[in-house]
């Protein structure tokens, strides 16, 4: 191999330019990739053999590079290569050839790089050596099993070996009609085998006192679901919390975690902060970034290991995923077996399913084939969840819980901006169309935050797997949920939505969504997209049986209501648009009013009639608001001989839940609020009162309105009442009842039973409130009269 200089593997490269650079070997090659890879990280170098993702860099950074490198070399780079092994080194050997056509090492095609970046000798090229250095006991270790070195450390120390036989996974056979992107890379294969083999590494473990945990370590808790199972695990449990937080040190590490706790609308008050210790270190580095002491007092005192970090991103490949999602697991895996026994609690993800075709998701089913998953993310998170279970061979006791996607918090809208599903269903919204698909496996993150939490307070539940994948969303579920919220969408083809996504987002682009446009043309990264949309519902009767057992709310479909706060804070986001008033209405009906005004204080004699439009933007106003839009004119010649349009109106169903507005038996049924314009331009306004009282005449409440009228600014002047014809209530307001045109025979006599069950049960409530109040008066017992029963 071309000797390194000076550099070495490990040392950062200046920011020296290299435009008329001299031919260049592999070394030099890299050491020119890392340069230009450094003025785009925030420490502004890179080591050649460290991987520009876990070194700060971005997606857009990458592009960035990737044009740079362009104009530099004069050859098309592939960003997709970027992505799937972002380490200098590694993109020189791969580059090196297009430059100089010249180049080529037979020696080490194929060879599986080691972890410093650098290639095995030819000669031993069959054997990979791990070492494997002994690590002294503490003295307060006995009876334990033997230590052994951090296994981070055992795919790169140097010394000692053990010889492990190198990797080789055999090509699969072609069928003859597979495109590309339809198996993992080989290369990739052969580094998911060689870090299964790291699992056998670990030492055996005995049994762990099956009790409550006291005192935990978590990891990922500065993440949207670790962060809402931090404060679940103090909810539910006397539990002291160890929260691993990457920075330099612990004053930055609290910093930011009180940060993510409150941008996800969490509490970090003095009670959190008491039994929460924050440590600062790096589940990708050995030992967790920490001290050996510190590690050694963690893994004696611990009686709980809850892995929640992962580096989630649907573009990088494995070799740049694999330090934080399948070595920091083992790292994990390493601390739970050493020292006092304690079960590990790892979050997998039903991504380990993520095989284009598979037929089945449960708790026990088999996972996918590794050599199907194409994906980066989806290899790390098999490969993690496939070396845990080795570690149960060892003794471990591992709980693997698998989330789908996690949808937004029920009660605070708290979301995930970079979540698949989130972004989906953004998407969905903002462009009103959805790819044909089977089912979306997503729940809300308070639900599957729960229920983790539940499973690793609960001993009984400790060593099995569960799928927290709530109930699945089918595609009508999803069309019916957005269109009672107004936004009534399309079905298209995959290929299509796909073709009509990106080309939206390059004619308006959508900051917040630009994440999901590089998904969508990623080839590696569209594998997920498709397995995710075209997947099976998984399964978990083991987890709706541990919910039934303990008492937990059931799981429930993420739907509309559930999705409210939610859609709400996407829109604050600019991930998402809700039904404005200015939308074509989702439904709509007339109503006409006839009656009569007068001055205040005078007879009402002047005749006054409403023609009106009252109509919903969707579901969500009624949901949200209990609000309908209201147009049409006022005619009433006591203002002005034409008719006033109306500008704007509102009406509002059982405002205030119907209270009295003064103490009686006249409960609130309907507000309405217009502001109305005459021909001149004078500007008037009208305020409308449905009441309902405790008499026999129920009918005629629902159709009468009280009505003030006065000048903008100015008292009202004019009083009276307008009532609905009775000819004209059914005609118009059941029967005359219309829908969006664009919905299908089935959603709109689905909208108009809805909205007719929906304001049928609001008035129902409203009209009965008096007659329960009076009930409750008759009852009343008590020898001393109330101020209100003089009164009335």
């Amino acid at each position: 191999m071309p000797d390194q200089g000076p550099l070495g593997p490990d040392a950062p490269v200046p920011n020296a330019p290299f435009r008329h650079a001299p031919a260049l070997d592999v070394a030099g090659l890299a050491v020119v990739i890392a340069a230009a890879a450094g003025r785009h990280l925030p420490a502004g170098h890179l080591a050649v053999d460290a991987d520009f993702f876990d070194a700060g860099g971005t997606s857009v950074h990458a592009v960035e590079l990737v044009a740079e490198l362009e104009g530099e070399f004069g050859i098309e780079v592939d960003l997709d290569e970027v992505f799937a092994d972002a380490r200098p080194m590694t993109l020189a050997r791969r580059w090196l050839p297009r430059l100089d056509p010249t180049h080529h090492r037979p020696d080490i095609a194929g060879s599986v790089p080691t972890r410093d970046g650098t290639l095995p000798d030819p000669a031993s090229a069959s054997v990979t050596t791990v070492p494997l250095p002994p690590t002294p006991l503490p003295a307060s270790a006995e009876n334990t099993a033997p230590a052994s070195a951090p296994i981070t450390a055992l795919a790169s120390a140097k010394g000692s070996a053990l010889p492990i036989p190198a990797p080789r996974t055999p090509p699969a056979a072609p069928t003859g009609h597979e495109g590309p992107h339809t198996r993992a890379r080989q290369e990739d294969l052969d580094r998911i085998l060689a870090d299964l083999a790291l699992a056998d590494r670990l030492p055996f473990a005995d049994a762990p006192e099956p009790l409550p945990p006291r005192r935990l370590l978590l990891t990922g808790a500065t993440g949207f679901l670790g962060s809402h199972m931090l404060l679940d695990l103090l909810r539910h449990s006397d539990a002291h919390v160890y929260c691993l937080v990457r920075a330099d040190d612990e004053e930055a590490a609290t910093a930011r975690l009180g940060e993510q706790l409150r941008g996800y609308r969490l509490p970090w008050s003095s009670e959190v902060r008491r039994r929460v210790t924050v440590l600062p270190g790096d589940i990708r580095r050995p030992h967790l970034g920490l001290s050996d002491e510190l590690w050694h007092r963690l893994a004696h005192e611990l009686d709980s290991v809850v892995g929640v970090a992962a580096a989630v991103d649907f573009l990088r490949g494995y070799q740049s995923l694999r330090s934080s999602n399948v070595l920091g697991a083992l790292t994990l895996a390493e601390l739970a077996a050493a020292g006092r026994p304690k079960p590990l609690h790892h979050i997998s993800s039903i991504a380990v399913f993520n095989e284009v075709g598979i037929t089945s998701m449960g708790e026990d089913d088999p996972l996918a084939h590794v050599d199907r998953l194409i994906s980066g993310y989806d290899q790390s998170k098999w490969a993690a969840e496939v070396a845990l279970r080795r570690a149960r061979d060892h003794g471990l006791v591992v709980t693997a819980l698998r989330p789908g996607g996690i949808g937004g918090h029920t009660r605070t809208g708290a979301h995930n901006p970079l979540d698949l599903s989130s972004g989906l269903i953004s998407a969905f919204g903002r462009f009103r169309t959805v790819p044909a698909f089977h089912c979306l496996n997503a729940a809300p993150v308070d639900w599957v935050s729960r229920v983790a939490v539940a499973a690793i307070c609960e001993p009984d539940a400790w060593g099995f797997d569960y799928n927290l994948t709530g109930v699945p969303n089918t595609l009508d579920d999803v069309v019916r949920d957005m269109a009672l919220g107004g936004m009534h969408v399309r079905v298209r083809d995959w290929d299509e939505w796909r073709t009509d996504t990106l080309a939206r987002l390059d004619a308006d682009p959508v900051p917040e969504l630009a994440f999901l446009g590089r998904v969508l043309r990623n080839p590696t990264a569209l594998k997920l997209v498709e397995a995710t949309l075209k997947g099976p519902a998984a399964g978990g009767e083991r987890t709706d049986a541990l919910v039934a057992a303990l008492g937990l709310p059931s799981a429930a479909r993420y739907d509309a209501r559930a999705q409210l706060k939610t859609f709400e804070k996407l829109a604050d986001d600019g991930l998402a648009r809700l039904p404005q008033k200015d939308d074509q209405p989702y439904l709509w009906f007339s109503e006409t009013t006839e009656g009569t005004v007068g001055p205040v204080g005078a007879a009402a004699e002047t005749p006054c009639s409403m023609a009106l439009t009252l109509s919903i933007a969707g579901m969500y106003q009624l949901v949200k608001e209990r609000r309908v839009d209201v147009t049409g004119e006022v005619s009433c010649t006591a203002i002005h001989p034409e008719p006033l349009t109306v500008e704007r109106g509102d009406i509002w169903i059982r405002p205030e839940e119907g209270i009295p507005q003064q103490h009686g038996l006249r409960h609130q049924l309907l507000r309405y609020r217009l502001r109305l314009a005459d021909a001149d331009g004078g500007r008037w306004w009208l305020e409308g009162r449905k009441y309902a009282r405790a008499r026999r005449d129920l009918w005629r409440q629902t159709r009468a309105l009280t009505v003030e009228i006065g000048r903008e600014g100015e008292a009202a002047s004019l009083l009276g009442e307008v009532v609905v014809p009775a000819d004209s209530y059914v005609r118009d307001q059941i029967d005359g009842i219309k829908v969006d045109p664009r919905l299908t025979g089935q959603e709109k006599r689905a909208a108009k039973l809805t909205w007719l069950a929906w304001f049928g049960l609001e008035m129902g409530r409203g009209l009965v409130a008096p007659f329960a109040r009076a009930a409750a008066d008759l009852l009343d017992l008590r020898r001393t009269p109330t101020l209100s029963e003089h009164h009335r």
